[in-house]
């Protein structure tokens, strides 16, 4: 290995895995100070997460917003721009999803209506993360400030909306209509139900299957398409992308408005699958968790799959262990994932230098083996 660097199954698989058992070490060490058993603590969170059908069901929900998200971070992040707007994002793609189900529900099945959600749901995310792009681009706006003010935005906006103008007639609750029933995705309690095995009801959808499909998009584009290239070289090198004739600017708001398309798409799997309405605050901070998603996953889609498996296992399996262990409180679990983003993100690179070492010293020995 002549360029003397890390292949990508080391960088995208074993450091960011070195890095979650630090995590969980130092949890284990703050569950064992309270009192309580930190292999109890991992027994519950890995039976809670894995250990029944309901528990995979509502892990596999989580992991499917997070892929949508974490891949939306990773996007913007091949451009050298941190997209903070997912959560706004996908709130406000959401909006969109709502509001096209709403006006077809009552004469469309799900599979006709579908595309159309997702076209109305990426549009609406797209023009919400578009003007942050606009400012970054040609105003000189720092998109990491434009973006965490358009989350605020998005808040107040949604809010305002389903309290005074989308709101159900004689309800109380701050939320729209229900979708009719024809209209709204399929849970994958109704899709084994078809082939005849019979598994609990969650709020998994068959929208896990398009997040999947995105990932396959995502790849495709970042690493097969001219626009692919053109948004690798601005982040790797802005001068350099200039000096190569590369419209920047055109770029940035491209991969800006892809990355809010992306978002928005947490908007199918919670309006129009998991929820069935667009309601109050149905994104649920997984705009955020997404960046720490896509650090996790070395913004790669294979990465960012795993990571987000792994943040929904610490979703479901937190909740069963605060549920079975009342001193551990959600709170702790709430700590227990920080520490998991803080290993994985913001420490990602602590370790990597000695793996880096080690690797090149297995490797070094290897070839003159060899010779």
């Amino acid at each position: 290995m002549s360029n003397k660097t890390l292949p990508v199954w080391i960088d995208v698989g074993v450091i960011p895995l070195i890095n979650v058992c630090l995590a969980f070490f130092v949890s284990g060490l703050i569950i064992l100070l309270i009192g309580e058993s930190p292999l109890e603590a991992v027994q519950y969170i890995i039976t809670g997460a894995f250990g029944y059908d309901e528990g995979i069901g509502y892990t596999l929900y989580y992991t499917t917003n997070f892929i949508f998200t974490g891949l939306a971070v990773s996007v913007a992040f091949h451009a050298g721009l941190f997209n903070i707007g997912g959560e706004g994002q996908a709130y406000i793609g959401g909006l969109g999803v709502g509001l096209m189900c709403m006006s077809l529900d009552s004469f469309m099945p799900w599979w006709a209506l579908f595309p159309f959600a997702i076209a109305a749901g990426a549009a609406f995310g797209a023009a919400w993360a578009f003007i942050p792009a606009y400012l970054q681009a040609y105003r000189g706006s720092h998109v990491v400030i434009t973006t965490i003010m358009f989350n605020f935005i998005a808040s107040a906006l949604m809010v305002y909306l389903l309290v005074n103008v989308l709101i159900e007639p004689g309800s109380m609750a701050p939320q729209t209509r229900s979708i009719m029933a024809a209209a709204t995705l399929p849970s994958m309690q109704e899709l084994f139900a078809v082939i005849g095995i019979d598994i609990a009801n969650s709020p998994l959808n068959i929208s896990i299957f398009l997040a999947l499909i995105c990932c396959v998009l995502v790849w495709l584009l970042l690493w097969h398409t001219r626009l692919g290239y053109a948004i690798r070289m601005i982040g790797f090198n802005d001068n350099a992308a200039v000096y190569s004739g590369i419209n920047t600017r055109r770029v940035i708001v491209i991969t800006m408005c892809i990355s809010g398309a992306m978002s928005a798409m947490v908007g199918i799997n919670e309006v129009m699958g998991a929820q069935e309405r667009v309601l109050l605050d149905f994104v649920a901070g997984a705009g955020f968790t997404g960046i720490a998603v896509a650090l996790m996953g070395r913004n790669h889609p294979i990465g960012i799959v795993i990571a987000s498996l792994l943040f929904g296992a610490l979703y479901q399996g937190g909740a069963e262990l605060s549920f079975e262990v009342p001193t551990i409180t959600r709170d702790l679990v709430v700590v227990i994932q920080g520490l998991v983003i803080l290993f994985c993100g913001a420490l990602s690179l602590m370790i990597k230098p000695s793996v880096e070492k080690l690797f090149l010293k297995l490797y070094s020995k290897k070839e003159t083996t060899n010779v």
